[in-house]
């Protein structure tokens, strides 16, 4: 029966598939979306999105005033984000992360007075991009033609350059550079900026043409990564098939073909690549096989052929120990060192030879290449690789996956460091103290702290989060924990956020209560509001702000002024230790209304007030926020009224003069009639005899207690 293998990492590429999903939130906007070049190098998926609506232009001017603008995920130069700002266009920036890098590493070394040499296609889109941010560059197709220039000009081999790759370049291109620089040039820094992705995919590639018939590779014909694939699978394989769809597929061609191969490029979609595979299906009557068994299967194959060959290299190593002197065994020894397997689970030690962005490739002195990708060497995501590893330094690391067929070890330092840190996760169990970690995922029941390559579970109860907080709030932040169970045979440990919290709480609120004195000022945050006030952690104790020290401007509730979660300032106004109480201030003492009243008036100063509220007893006035003096009703007019509205209406800006100031009372009183000339007396009338007068409405109406200058205050008395 035939067999049918598909690449396990066919298709879109991170930087891809995120320049896709950011194109399409894009477009559910209503309004309309160009896109500065061709999206990705795919006709189907561009013709995709333009029936959703995407615009595709090739220059600036093309641009209208003020459009939303797409940046292709091969980026463009800078020169070309400047016109768009100058369009004050709203720029969407789709460009891949590992072409960015590149932009940011030609413009430094620019900057620096190096030249950038660029190993690509001099009309590709993404080198035509990276040009755009350097002042003078060079590219060439591969290293013979570099070759070639450096030789034409012994000049030239002196010149401080810059060397960068295309991401979709080949390893073998990288390599063969690699040795050209080493042999010609004197002043030169290299930079690995092949995308791991497309790393995985050649090699992918290069495999299952190694043990097929026949190969199908998908992608358009101007994408870089898709011709790449097609020219590895034509080194090993005779029948390679390079397509864009499945239209284009003649299967007739694989009639004399037992096992058949599909990869595909990084900007080739699922369902192309869905339709191929199940067209070949359907004509040729082929069973898919996952491409992990196929390639077993083939390594076991490999692994029995070299079992062969090692006997018969041992029987001649045999011969060659008879006739080498016992001096140079030393150098035996080396070659078997050279020679000795590796299995997985092995803790090996070797050198660092170069860092990517992506990998750290590691050289273990063994016919094997190591290398250790980027996430398996920390789970800290504030660490910089450069900051702590540099190339020659000595690394030890945990054999995850050896790889005969590749000649490749995948190696992971951070579960070797898990391995040994063991033994201070149990010391840490046993004398209950605070270990640190990072979180890196949250799950139904909890989140996954990585405490020195450990994985800790700390139920969702001991979190420290609140019901309605979400879990994933924490992933990627370094928490504080305790560890609560450690079971080493099942590797399980368990571990709690919140018993640390609790514990440092109780610490910084032992360290406040000792060191309290009123006036000593705090950074709180506000934790609840009542109605009478706000409740404020100053870092392990809670204190209130009564809602009158909240402002000194009048407020209907606590929320006027502040917010839960708010950071803010407070003072200690007043604390009980044995009560556990403490009464604290917010409003600035040097903002006190009061003070500034009676530092800028006094007593016969004419004020212009405002009218504020109406009372049966007389008029409020604001002279300035937050303090306010009574015009008594008395003192509103230079004549008797019934009630102060008959002449006042709230919002009336008049002139007064202040009469009375009671600085313990912090009272004001205030004349309007004091400014006023004085009415002519009404003409005499008959006079009654003193018993038989009848009081005024007023009078009768209101009594009120009188100030030491003869002036109402508009307070009953007591004993009325």
């Amino acid at each position: 029966m035939k067999k049918l293998i598909v690449s396990k990492n066919a298709g879109f590429c991170f930087g891809v598939r995120r320049s896709v999903e950011m194109a399409e939130k894009a477009l559910e906007s209503p309004e309309d979306c160009y896109c500065l070049g061709q999206l990705i190098h795919n006709d189907s998926v561009v013709g995709m999105l333009s029936k959703k609506g995407l615009k595709t232009v090739n220059f600036v001017d093309e641009l209208p005033e003020g459009a939303r603008v797409i940046i292709r995920s091969h980026g463009i130069g800078r020169q070309q984000y400047e016109e768009l700002r100058k369009l004050n266009a709203e720029i969407i920036d789709v460009t891949c992360p590992k072409v960015s890098q590149i932009h940011k590493i030609v413009s430094r070394a620019s900057d620096e007075g190096r030249i950038p040499v660029i190993i690509g296609s001099e009309k590709h889109p993404e080198v035509i991009a990276i040009r755009g941010w350097c002042k003078d560059s060079y590219v060439f197709s591969s290293a013979e033609s570099l070759e070639k220039w450096l030789l034409e000009s012994p000049d030239r081999c002196n010149l401080p350059l810059a060397l960068v790759f295309q991401t979709t370049q080949t390893t073998t291109e990288l390599e063969n550079c690699k040795k050209i620089i080493k042999k010609l040039c004197t002043n030169c820094e290299i930079f690995d900026t092949i995308c791991g992705a497309t790393y995985i995919r050649q090699e992918e590639a290069r495999t299952l043409a190694k043990i097929c018939d026949a190969m199908v590779v998908i992608g358009s014909k101007h994408s870089a990564n898709s011709v790449h694939l097609a020219e590895i699978c034509g080194e090993y394989c005779d029948t390679v098939r390079f397509i864009e769809s499945a239209d284009e597929l003649d299967t007739s061609v694989f009639n004399s073909a037992d096992t058949i191969g599909i990869t595909a490029g990084a900007s080739a979609p699922a369902w192309i690549i869905k339709e191929v595979k199940q067209r070949m299906i359907d004509e040729i009557k082929i069973d898919e096989v996952p491409a992990e068994e196929a390639v077993a299967t083939a390594e076991a194959e490999n692994a029995s052929i070299e079992q062969t060959e090692q006997v018969t290299n041992e029987e001649a190593e045999a011969v060659q120990e008879e006739v080498i002197p016992e001096a140079e065994m030393s150098f035996d020894q080396l070659l078997e060192d050279s020679i000795k397997t590796i299995y997985n689970g092995d803790t090996v030690s070797g050198i660092v030879a170069a860092i990517t962005p992506t990998e750290i490739s590691v050289d273990l002195g063994t016919k094997h290449s190591g290398y250790i990708p980027i996430e398996d060497f920390t789970d800290d995501p504030s660490v910089k690789i450069d900051d702590i590893l540099k190339v020659g330094d000595k690394i030890e690391a945990y054999v995850v996956r050896v790889n005969d067929m590749e000649g490749t070890i995948m190696l992971s330092k951070k579960r070797l460091d898990a391995i040994n840190n063991w033994s201070d996760i149990e010391q840490a169990y046993k004398d209950g103290t605070a270990v640190e970690g990072v979180v890196t995922e949250d799950n139904k029941g909890g989140v996954v702290v990585s405490v020195k390559g450990v994985r800790v579970f700390v139920p969702a109860s001991q979190t420290g989060l609140g019901r309605d907080v979400p879990m994933s709030e924490l992933v990627k932040q370094k928490v504080r924990l305790k560890i609560t169970e450690v079971n080493r045979s099942r590797r399980r440990v368990v571990g709690s956020i919140r018993a640390i919290q609790a514990k440092e709480r109780r610490e910084r609120a032992e360290k406040i209560w000792n060191e309290i004195e009123v006036d000593k000022r705090y950074d709180g945050v506000v934790k609840s509001l009542t109605s009478y006030g706000a409740f404020v952690d100053i870092g392990g104790i809670d204190g209130m702000v009564h809602v009158s020290e909240l402002s000194w401007t009048r407020i209907k509730q606590p929320s006027d002024v502040l917010s839960v979660g708010d950071n803010i300032q407070v003072y200690v106004i007043s604390f009980d230790k044995e009560a556990k109480r403490i009464s604290l201030g917010y409003k600035d003492p040097n903002e006190n209304p009061w003070l500034k009243f009676t530092n800028a008036y006094n007593v016969g100063d004419v004020v212009n007030v405002k009218i504020v509220k109406l009372m049966p007893f007389g008029a409020f006035a604001e002279i300035l926020p937050g303090v306010d003096g009574l015009i008594h009703i008395s003192q509103i007019a230079n004549r008797r009224i019934g009630k102060p509205d008959d002449v006042l209406t709230v919002g009336d800006r008049v002139d007064a003069k202040i009469t009375d100031i009671n600085h313990e009372k912090q009272k004001v009183s205030l004349s309007i009639r004091a400014l006023l000339e004085p009415e002519a007396p009404p003409a005499k009338a008959e006079a009654k005899p003193e018993s038989e007068s009848e009081p005024s409405p007023q009078e009768d109406a209101l009594i009120y207690e009188v100030s030491t200058t003869g002036e109402a205050t508009g307070i009953e008395p007591d004993d009325k």
